[in-house]
């Protein structure tokens, strides 16, 4: 297992070892021991799988504190550009933003820590799952608009399919009002 930190402190791309033959393949999605050594989480709580047409985007979604969520992300049939928003108040790099290419054949992972926004977008069909390190919780649920011109995100498709609900997220701005960044 090979893990790459990102240039957001927090954010971390994990690759496994993919062992293949003429049979398939196999590789671990988690071990707890190695992501301990790492530093990672071990304890998640809950398991989520969403499957997403192409030119579909999610998000950009968070909860708020005492509910607020680390996401482990990866896709097991397709291709995403995964975004995580940096939300948290005070960090240098509040209001940026990292984007990891997920993708089914290299079976790389994206570790998105509670204090970030988190989205994606398919680039094709695709089965995404991800552990989160708490419960989801309705009212400590929060977003971003997708399309935020501030963040400026390039989700790399043309007319992407949202939900009515992400199509009505406020702005980044609004949404820390009276906070700079």
């Amino acid at each position: 297992m090979q893990v790459i930190e990102k240039s957001l402190k927090g954010l971390v791309e994990i690759i496994p070892t993919v062992y293949t033959d003429e049979r398939g393949a196999f590789f671990e999605t988690f071990n707890s021991t190695a992501f301990e050594k790492y530093g990672l989480p071990t304890h998640f709580v809950q398991d989520n799988q969403s499957f997403s047409k192409k030119g579909v985007v999610r998000g950009l979604h968070f909860q708020t504190e005492p509910y607020a969520q680390g996401k482990l992300v990866r896709v097991v049939v397709g291709r995403v550009i995964d975004v995580a928003v940096d939300i948290r108040v005070g960090s240098p790099t509040f209001g940026q933003y990292e984007m990891v290419e997920l993708d089914a054949i290299r079976q790389n992972m994206f570790y998105v820590p509670a204090g970030f926004a988190h989205g994606f977008v398919a680039l094709e069909d695709t089965v995404f799952c991800y552990k989160c390190t708490n419960v989801y919780h309705k009212a400590s649920e929060g977003g971003i608009a997708w399309n935020d011109p501030d963040l400026n995100i390039d989700w790399q498709v043309a007319n992407p399919t949202v939900s009515d609900k992400d199509q009505q997220l406020p702005f980044f701005k609004q949404v820390f009002e009276g906070v700079s960044f």
